[in-house]
Formats: structure tokens, sequence, C-alpha cells
């Protein structure tokens, strides 16, 4: 990462602003695969719930279902809080005349500054996908090479659509990937309900 942020990030960016951005349309659509995660997390932490009041048997599909669930949940909270302890300013201006790479020249990172102008670093999109694609990875490992599918196709929509750093979809992708295995391979014990 440290790699990226001293010899990529900027002329990545910036070419793809100067090649890119009247034709990323497409990309930016590309970038919404991620949309209806958080939905379909909310419905599986329903379902765990109805199922658990029911005294019901989790099983292996249920399990899944809840690992990925909380892998994804887990994620949102763990990229926000590193978004505002990072602080780092986007590639382009996007929210209230944020500083930014593009328009102003500025690159940096604000250790917590706040605000949704400096939460480009890691990429919120690449960790969700990467949580739940490392979570199903373990859990559900037939399908691996759609996972790594659906994780480049989101790196390489960011990247086209000039959203992110190269080094935000790498942190992005890192965070992610660590947070989805834990979900995977958490022991959760059993507990005993007080009487």
């Amino acid at each position: 990462m440290l790699l990226s942020i001293a010899f990529f990030d900027r002329p990545v960016a910036n070419f793809m602003f100067q090649h890119a951005h009247e034709s990323r349309a497409p990309f930016i659509a590309l970038s919404h695969i991620v949309d209806g995660l958080e939905f379909l997390a909310a419905l599986g932490i329903l379902w765990s719930g109805w199922n658990f009041a029911r005294h019901r048997s989790f099983g292996r599909h249920g399990q899944i279902v809840l690992r990925t669930a909380l892998a994804l949940f887990t994620a949102m909270g763990v990229k926000d809080v590193l978004k505002l302890v990072f602080g780092r300013t986007w590639t382009e201006t996007w929210i209230c005349g944020n500083p930014s790479l593009i328009r102003d020249g500025v690159m940096n990172f604000s250790p917590f500054h706040g605000g949704g102008g400096w939460a480009s670093f890691p990429s919120g999109h690449e960790t969700l996908t990467c949580a739940v694609a490392s979570c199903l990875w373990a859990l559900l490992p037939r399908f691996r090479p759609l996972y790594l599918l659906v994780v480049f196709l989101v790196a390489l929509s960011l990247l086209l659509s000039d959203f992110h750093f190269v080094s935000d979809i790498l942190a992005g992708c890192l965070v992610g990937w660590m947070v989805g295995l834990f979900a995977a391979k958490l022991d959760l014990p059993k507990v005993e309900t007080l009487a």
C-alpha cells in the first residue's frame, strides 16, 4: 500500500480523469454491484433471528447466511472507523466542495478530520465486497471463481470511474478479506441461559 501511495495513486488517478472521465458511466453503474448487499444482509439477520426465536437449528446454510451477514455489518463498522482514522481526501470533488487531487492538487491524509470529504481510505465498496467474498470463499468454496470475479469487477469499476486511489481499493480489499475470514472462522461458544 505504501508503494501505491508513493508511486501509483497520483498518476493513475490523473490518467483515469484525463482518459476515462467522459466515458465512465458504465463503470459507475458497475460499482453499484454492492448496493444490494446491505439489504440482503439485513434479511439474513432477520431470517436468522426468526429461526433462533423458533428454536430451530441454523444448519449449514443458515450458518453461511448468518456469518456472511455478520461479516458485512462488521466490515461496515470497521471501514467507517478507518475512514475517520485516516481522513484521506478523494480523487475528485464529490461532497460540498471537498478538496481533491483533480480540482486542488490535494492528496493527503488528515487523521480524525471527519466529514465525507475526508473518507476515501479505505474504499467502502471494496471493503464490503471483499468481506462477503472472503466469508463465502471459506464457507462455500465451490463458487470461488465467481467471488474473485465480483471483487475484480468492483475494484475495476472504482478505478475506471476515478472514485478511488489504487491504495484505497487495496486497503479496502485487505480489510474486507480479513473481516470476512474472521466471521467465517469465528468459533462462537455456546452460552447457557441464566434462570
